[in-house]
């Protein structure tokens, strides 16, 4: 998902920013609310960064049907802790 948020906004650097990302894919009026959650149980923005891709992803498979708010609060923090099981993997797998 991230390679094609890149491709998206022509970049050819990985340098975006979390906003970047929430604009990117729909969910930018919820940054506040998802900046709050990643602060209240700790985790970074290469986390949130993540999160949002698989945010996105379940949003088009099984879109809300009734509060928006409500789910994406759910699922963000679902997400938050797949993203940090990912990236700890990964970072293992390089040796760090």
């Amino acid at each position: 998902m991230q390679k094609e948020l890149l491709k998206l906004n022509g970049h050819n650097n990985d340098r975006l920013t979390v906003k970047d990302y929430f604009i990117q894919t729909g969910f930018y009026d919820l940054l506040p609310m998802a900046k709050q959650i990643a602060k209240d149980h700790s985790y970074d923005q290469t986390e949130m960064i993540e999160a949002i891709c698989k945010v996105s992803d379940k949003f088009f498979q099984y879109p809300p049907t009734r509060n928006r708010t409500a789910w994406f609060k759910m699922v963000f923090l679902e997400k938050l802790a797949e993203a940090r099981a990912d990236i700890m993997v990964f970072r293992s797998k390089q040796g760090r």
